[in-house]
């Protein structure tokens, strides 16, 4: 679609926060129910009930609009927030959110359904597996890096090497449970039994890297 067809989006001109919402929830519904292919930028206006110059407006195209779908499903169950270390919170008590938050995220409707229409494309179409990949899993991955380099550096953790102890984390918590529900022939973990899951994980990587 050409540029000069999109209404401005500078000064004087702010975006509607309600309409960006309803598109980003149209194409998630859109994406997981058609695939990407399935989904063209005319059905998801009309699922959230704008025009189609009204999606250009906010995501000038469709790969933009579902890295931004991505980020907010992560967003949802993960904010930033998650990953900060205050100085007189528990190391553990912050890992341990961190843990719930990843694992009710990997473990909803939404986000199994859309690893299994990534793992379908990743033969398709390498380059939106890289979108999907940097949009979610990777800014993840990056924000508990962070965070254990913070951990580390405050004493509260030791660790050589931040992001391969970020990576064994999450592979933690997805565990076997996550595989077995990702190809059909398992249930997702819930209250107590998840509760007892993830603050076997915590323990377990805390006796890894707790300082001597």
């Amino acid at each position: 679609m050409s540029k000069q067809l999109l209404p401005p989006s500078g000064p004087g001109r702010p975006k509607d926060l309600t309409k960006r919402q309803a598109i980003l929830d149209a194409a998630k519904n859109l994406f997981l129910r058609n695939g990407y292919d399935g989904s063209s930028m005319d059905a998801i206006a009309a699922e959230a009930g704008v025009s189609k110059l009204t999606v250009y407006s906010h995501f000038t195209d469709k790969e933009t609009l579902f890295s931004e779908a991505v980020k907010a499903k992560c967003q949802e169950q993960l904010p930033e927030l998650l990953f900060e270390l205050k100085d007189d919170a528990p190391v553990e008590r912050v890992l341990l959110d961190i843990a719930r938050g990843f694992h009710s995220l990997i473990n909803s409707r939404e986000s199994i359904e859309l690893h299994r229409v990534m793992v379908c494309m990743g033969t398709q179409d390498p380059k939106l597996s890289r979108v999907f990949y940097e949009a979610g899993p990777q800014r993840v991955l990056q924000e508990m890096e962070h965070l254990l380099r913070q951990a580390d550096r405050a004493g509260k953790l030791r660790i050589d090497d931040p992001h391969e102890a970020a990576d064994q984390f999450f592979c933690l918590v997805k565990g076997g449970a996550n595989f077995r529900l990702l190809i059909g022939c398992g249930e997702p973990q819930h209250g107590a039994v998840a509760e007892q899951h993830v603050a076997n994980v915590v323990k377990l990587f805390m006796r890894a890297y707790r300082p001597d």
